[in-house]
């Protein structure tokens, strides 16, 4: 019974239909969940809604819970004591517990949640668990960090020596170098919000090279993601169809071999 609740609770691949129900339900339910926050205030509907939503996801917690030696593959009781420290976990207990104060008035320690009540927020994360598509940009990103890491390090230090160089070209534009670092963010992703800007012609010309060297810095991640995202979907599509494509069998026909499709 509990390999099967394990097998309804995590992501679905499309063979198991209830899987594939409870995940459309699941994240419908982040969805609604997320609504609350959107409003000010405490309404008395948007409150039931994050009481149900709360305790269906505190359900959901407490079955993968149960069910932590089939996640690891070990029968070993340290599963089940590994599990509540695993970074999904960790997400759900956090998107959860700032709605029990609502639930019942007597948990006065979890009271203190109430200033965390952005926290739900982080419902968001749990799509990742039931989404496949998001699982494989997960995937993309883990397995394209070291490129990803020299990107955001070149972007970083071009950003750094930018605020450096137009500190000193606009002194009187620029009142410290956390102004001059904001100033190169927005022009390196060329977002120019106008608030912050060179006067000086030595200034504007700096600003046009930057904000043109911006634009090939940010396209760089995102052609290593593209091209990330593609390999994986080729990848998983060829895992799809060797699952579903027949196995050949031999067999012996008046002494020759003849193959034998089976299901």
């Amino acid at each position: 019974m509990r390999k099967r609740l394990f097998e309804l609770i995590e992501a679905s691949r499309g063979e198991d239909r209830a899987s594939s129900i409870y995940d459309g339900f699941m994240i419908v339910l982040i969805v609604i969940s997320l609504v609350p926050l959107a409003v000010k205030g405490e309404h008395p509907t948007l409150v039931v809604i994050d009481k149900v939503c709360a305790c269906i996801f505190a359900l959901d917690y407490l079955a993968r819970l149960v069910t932590a030696d089939y996640k690891y593959k070990s029968a070993s009781v340290l599963s089940f004591v590994r599990y509540p420290f695993s970074f999904m976990a960790l997400v759900d207990l956090l998107s959860i517990l700032p709605s029990f104060t609502a639930i019942n008035g007597s948990f006065k320690v979890l009271r203190l949640m109430r200033m965390f009540r952005a926290l739900r927020i982080l419902r968001v994360f749990k799509m990742a668990r039931y989404s496949r598509s998001v699982q494989i940009i997960g995937r993309v990103f883990r397995r394209s960090k070291d490129a990803l890491l020299a990107v955001g390090t070149f972007a970083l230090v071009y950003v750094l020596v930018s605020a450096l160089v137009i500190l000193n070209l606009e002194p009187d534009s620029f009142d410290s170098f956390f102004e001059a670092v904001y100033w190169a963010t927005v022009s390196l992703t060329t977002v120019g919000y106008g608030d912050i800007y060179p006067v000086t012609t030595t200034g504007r010309v700096f600003t046009m090279l930057s904000a043109a060297f911006g634009i090939a810095i940010v396209a760089l991640p995102s052609g290593i993601i593209t091209a990330g995202y593609m390999a994986e979907l080729a990848k998983d599509q060829k895992e799809d169809e060797e699952k579903s494509a027949p196995v050949l069998q031999p067999t012996v026909v008046r002494g020759m071999w003849k193959e034998e499709e089976t299901e």
